[in-house]
């Protein structure tokens, strides 16, 4: 459906964000302006207790300084309920009191065709919720109590029951005024290939509804209650209504458990998101009878950027978290990551509560692991390394793995966690020990502890990216001390300092203070510590005796000096991932070059190209020459 020019400006400028935003978080009286429009609150997408999020009612705009989630109302609707964009101008439309544009006559006869289908299966979880309670469901009731559901959870989930008729639910339907063909189109009755009359899709099943995000039934799960059934489980076949690859078991009350700060976790059946949400892990979900798709993951990642798998233990579960790793490395990346629990063999959520409680669960999802772990493990399962030539398969592999990786800064902290732990893996005592092994008295080679050695040697790594960690360290400090000694020069270089991105939690947490025009205490907290950092020490009353126009070229210096210096950083991690087996002359000697342009950016004073790995004091007596006037009016060589 298309829009008229205007319409969206029209809604935006008639609801204040602040109302729609409003009503999923409570705002910080204290830090909030509201006569300007101008709002704070812990941010409603991660948890936090400080008020990190921002919302401006005159620009309409919000923003996180935690977690960078931004966009306007019609963005927090979608990410924040899960709705369609359509779905979101609906609520926003109304909200503002306009009148929807009307539709194209097709796109209105598909709109009230789905209407009626949601009719339909609505009665038809009405229907299987009263099928419980009769003697034909006497054996699925006593299945469910066996697996611990009451009345009260069969209510709650409305757990219902498909009795082993061919045409029962078909005429139950028929009889509340809903024709065939529309039975038929909401899945729940096919027609046989030969014709004759409809039979219903659902017999001898124990029925779990699926609803959407917004709470409407879609579809319908069901449980045989014969153990020689060709499908244990069977679901809605696909329809107007339902895709089973596009929506998650669970949904809507997960979605509101994870915004009062549970966990988003991903089982693998119905019953294992009964009995985790039961036990009062209430962001439970589960995929639809399939494996994990892309629709799956990018509803995951909007409801919470770290969803938690929870796989059984058995071969299956092993088999379904290889297949998701090979998924998600093309689509993870800031804010769209994934931790895996691997349950204990046998065992599945349900079973692991029931025997060892709630705090066992608790218990893995508090060591949960994190992508990069599973990949490492599936790449040297049963592996031995024990020639270069494996050794070099290995590289390529994880290489070859990391390269899909689209964000270029999680490729880089990728392959940062890859070489250490291939390093522990080959050299068996990490970084430390040195890769040159002694000779024993026997003449085999072994290593310190005096043990044979394995032969193996740390990968030959492609740039050690750490080497930049100290001068970064060094210019981002320096930049956010000028900052809060000077905030008059912070308007000038607001957009660069958003970029900043700090490591360091009290570092972030100035950055924030300084942008914001506040003042907390872990704001304070950090720029005591950079008053007393020993290479910064000198610093504030230099700052302070100067001219601003000569602070506002040493600050602008700074920030050009280290962003050339991220930038560099890219690079080789861009250029790391993409090194396929031995490198060539070529690729040696565009490594030399992008590490001199990293030297230069880092000492643009000097013209040889010594040992890279300068130390802090050094940096910091630079500084103190930039700070003293004598280097920051020498432009940065790019």
């Amino acid at each position: 459906m298309s829009l008229p020019p205007g319409f969206l400006d029209e809604l935006r400028n008639r609801v204040p964000i602040s109302r729609v935003i409003g009503r999923k978080v409570v705002w910080d009286q204290r830090k909030s302006n509201q006569a300007r429009g101008d709002w704070w609150a812990p941010c409603p997408f991660h948890q936090e207790k400080s008020a990190s999020f921002h919302c401006d009612d005159q620009k309409g705009f919000y923003y996180c300084f935690g977690c960078h989630a931004k966009g306007d109302a019609l963005t927090f609707l979608r990410e924040a309920d899960g709705l369609e964009f359509m779905e979101a101008v609906k609520v926003l439309a109304a909200e503002a009191g306009l009148a929807m544009p009307e539709p194209d006559p097709r796109q209105r006869e598909r709109t009230d065709r789905r209407t009626k289908l949601l009719e339909v299966t609505e009665a038809a979880c009405r229907w299987f919720r009263l099928q419980l309670q009769t003697g034909a469901a006497a054996e699925a009731r006593d299945y469910l109590a066996r697996r611990g559901l009451d009345r009260a959870a069969e209510d709650r989930f409305e757990i219902g029951f498909a009795p082993d008729n061919r045409t029962a639910l078909t005429q139950a339907l028929k009889e509340k005024g809903f024709d065939e063909a529309m039975i038929v189109e909401a899945g729940m009755s096919a027609k046989p290939d030969g014709g004759g009359a409809a039979y219903d899709r659902f017999r001898g099943r124990i029925i779990f509804p699926i609803r959407d995000g917004q709470g409407r039934c879609i579809g319908f799960g069901g449980r045989s209650m014969d153990p020689n059934a060709r499908a244990k489980y069977l679901n809605s076949p696909e329809t107007p209504l339902f895709d089973k690859g596009r929506n998650l078991y669970h949904v809507a009350p997960a979605r509101a458990a994870v915004a009062k700060g549970q966990p988003l976790i991903v089982a693998e059946g119905y019953m294992d998101v009964i009995a985790l949400a039961r036990a009062g892990f209430e962001g439970a979900v589960a995929p639809l009878g399939t494996a994990i798709t892309e629709d799956q993951l990018r509803l995951m990642w909007r409801i919470n950027p770290e969803p938690v798998i929870a796989l059984d233990g058995d071969a299956a579960g092993q088999r379904a978290a290889q297949r998701l790793i090979d998924l998600a490395l093309p689509m993870t990346g800031p804010g769209q990551a994934l931790r895996f629990v691997i349950l204990p063999a046998g065992q599945d959520p349900d079973d692991l509560i029931k025997a060892a409680g709630r705090g066992a669960m608790q218990a893995l999802l508090d060591q949960a692991r994190p992508l990069v772990d599973l990949l490492w493990a599936r790449e040297i399962e049963g592996q031995v390394f024990d020639s270069p030539e494996r050794k070099a398969a290995l590289d390529k592999r994880l290489l070859d793995a990391i390269g899909r990786i689209p964000d270029e800064l999680t490729r880089r902290h990728y392959a940062d966690e890859i070489k250490r732990k291939t390093w522990e893996l080959l050299n068996r005592s990490g970084r430390n020990q040195s890769a040159r092994p002694k000779q024993g008295g026997s003449g085999r080679s072994t290593d310190r502890r005096g043990g044979p050695s394995t032969g193996s040697r740390a990968p030959r790594p492609a740039i050690h990216v750490d080497t930049t960690l100290a001068g970064e360290t060094l210019l981002e400090g320096a930049s956010l001390l000028i900052c809060a000694l000077r905030p008059e020069l912070v308007a000038a270089v607001e957009t660069r300092l958003e970029r900043l991105i700090p490591r360091d939690a009290d570092r972030a947490a100035l950055l924030h203070d300084l942008l914001s025009h506040d003042d907390s205490p872990a704001g304070r907290e950090g720029l005591e510590r950079l008053r007393k950092d020993a290479h910064l020490g000198l610093t504030p009353s230099v700052i302070c005796s100067q001219e601003a126009d000569s602070v506002a070229a040493i600050l602008s210096n700074l920030l050009d000096r280290l962003e050339a210096q991220r930038a560099a950083g890219a690079e080789l991690a861009r250029a790391e991932a993409e090194i396929q087996g031995e490198a060539d002359e070529g690729l040696t000697w565009r490594m030399q070059q992008i590490a001199r342009a990293r030297h230069r950016a880092e000492r643009p004073e000097l013209e040889t190209t010594g040992d890279l790995n300068e130390d802090r004091d050094a940096l910091s007596a630079q500084l103190q020459d930039w700070l003293s006037g004598e280097i920051w009016r020498k432009p940065p060589r790019r």
